[in-house]
């Protein structure tokens, strides 16, 4: 999931908390290495001020369920060892359900990765500047203790609260501390297989992969 964030106070806090301006690697700081087999959690999140609701499945590296503001789910299944996988979205008022795989929806423009859609935190795809700070930039209490870290992407940041026990962002706030995305809730007990059930009973059917290959 990609954040809107604000650049207003990057020198301000960056000089003040940043410990040792240390450059660091996102991926070897937000590493899944030893992250629970199995998890669930909730969030909320905001976009252009409004705010949105999320709660997420997540089995291995193998399935992956998201339910946005109870009117969207999102599946995903992934052979093990692979990169490929293919997606389901059920949009459960209008009852469509769209089928498509990773590569066409890279065809199509979007990049969506598994740690994005599983973790909340998108990769930076160019240059950035990633730093640990030594203490929390708000007065916004995370669900659990967390390392906070300053992002930034062209100028814009973000503060990233991430917890090494959950391997997920607990808080994130833009650089004028505004709250964009919050875990409210976490369980790392084994989810239960029906939770990556599919029920589309009387939804209409739409295959994305063949109408890409037909354009």
């Amino acid at each position: 999931m990609h954040m809107k964030l604000n650049a207003a106070c990057l020198i301000i806090g960056l000089s003040a908390s940043v410990a040792n301006a240390a450059e660091l690697d996102f991926d070897k700081t937000f590493s899944t290495k030893g992250e629970a087999a199995q998890l669930s959690y909730s969030a909320t999140y905001s976009v252009q001020g409004s705010e949105h609701q999320v709660e997420i499945w997540r089995d291995r590296d193998l399935r992956l369920k998201r339910r946005t503001d109870g009117r969207l789910e999102t599946y995903i299944f992934k052979p093990a060892r692979q990169d490929e996988w293919r997606m389901v979205v059920l949009d459960l008022p209008r009852k469509i359900r769209t089928d498509i795989d990773r590569s066409n929806l890279y065809r199509i423009g979007h990049f969506t990765d598994w740690f994005s859609m599983s973790h909340a935190l998108a990769r930076p795809t160019g240059s950035y500047l990633l730093s640990e700070l030594k203490s929390a930039p708000s007065g916004e209490k995370p669900l659990a203790e967390c390392r906070w870290y300053a992002l930034n992407r062209a100028g814009s940041v973000s503060h990233i609260c991430w917890s090494t026990d959950l391997r997920l962002p607990l808080l994130i706030t833009d650089g004028g501390g505004v709250v964009q995305w919050r875990v409210t809730a976490a369980s790392k007990q084994g989810v239960p297989a029906s939770a990556f059930k599919i029920n589309d009973a009387g939804f209409v059917k739409n295959d994305a992969n063949a109408d890409i290959h037909t354009d």
